[in-house]
């Protein structure tokens, strides 16, 4: 999809270095994910998944003069009829994120509903603003969520806090949430930017051909897919890696490594 293509408030895109950015970009409708933005958003990942140079995606969220940010307000369901959508076309963007071969943050700059809550968890690691709001309504609307969402709900929420989500339909503070060890951070906005750039600096100096192939094996284990002929193959190689001779006599001289994802 060209950048000509694109349709207006559409995700954007922008690489820069071993880090690529995805901005959520309709802040007038709160950020809802409409039909169009879900294809954009499939797009993107696949330009980010060929790029091998990225090392890190964020998802973020454009909350320009919002009254209170809201990174994203959920699945416009008011497209949940048009052919070949609904909630089995919107599962596609939250499994196909958990499966991208960089590291994913999810930047969560403001309240989240519906859907879009399990694109947060779908992503690798989570920073969080104070003081914003979470809710899975679908219950309210009528819907039994799709399977691999009450999946990364269980994982991540627990039994108990899946529970309160999807049978009370009930509102969670970011407080509650850090209770529960979704956020690497929890911060004031003061705090927003050096603790991102922070944690992207962190998985950056990585090894990355290690850290690649020890989130394919994760992800293999969460989703019950794992072989443990894969995972010691992928341990095998690392060990003989370019990247593990490096880390070692980088240690040994007490320097900083340099790794080539070899």
């Amino acid at each position: 999809m060209s950048l000509a293509s694109l349709p207006p408030c559409a995700p954007i895109l922008h690489i820069e270095g071993g880090v690529a950015t995805i901005t959520l970009n309709r802040p007038a409708q709160r950020n809802r994910l409409e039909n169009a933005d879900l294809k954009t958003l499939l797009a993107h990942f696949e330009t980010v998944n060929r790029t091998a140079a990225v090392r890190v995606l964020v998802l973020t969220a454009n909350t320009d003069n919002q009254p209170k940010p809201v990174f994203c307000a959920g699945y416009d369901i008011s497209g949940f009829d048009d052919p070949g959508h609904g909630s089995t076309f919107f599962e596609t963007i939250p499994e196909t994120l958990a499966a991208l071969r960089p590291v994913t943050i999810c930047a969560l700059n403001g309240s989240v509903y519906g859907g879009a809550t399990d694109v947060v968890l779908a992503c690798d690691l989570r920073v969080c603003l104070e003081d914003i709001e979470w809710r899975m309504p679908a219950t309210a609307l009528g819907l039994h969520y799709y399977p691999s969402g009450l999946q990364r709900y269980v994982a991540r929420f627990g039994m108990a806090g899946t529970r309160r989500a999807f049978l009370t339909a009930r509102p969670f503070t970011a407080r509650q949430l850090e209770a529960m060890g979704l956020f690497e951070a929890l911060v004031s906005p003061t705090q927003w930017d050096a603790t991102l750039q922070a944690l992207v600096r962190d998985i950056l100096a990585l090894a990355p051909l290690a850290v690649q192939e020890t989130k394919k094996s994760l992800h293999e284990i969460e989703t019950g897919q794992a072989d443990v002929a894969r995972l010691r193959a992928r341990e095998h190689m690392t060990s003989n890696s370019l990247d593990f001779a490096e880390g070692r006599a980088a240690f040994a001289q007490r320097r900083q490594p340099q790794f080539e994802g070899r």
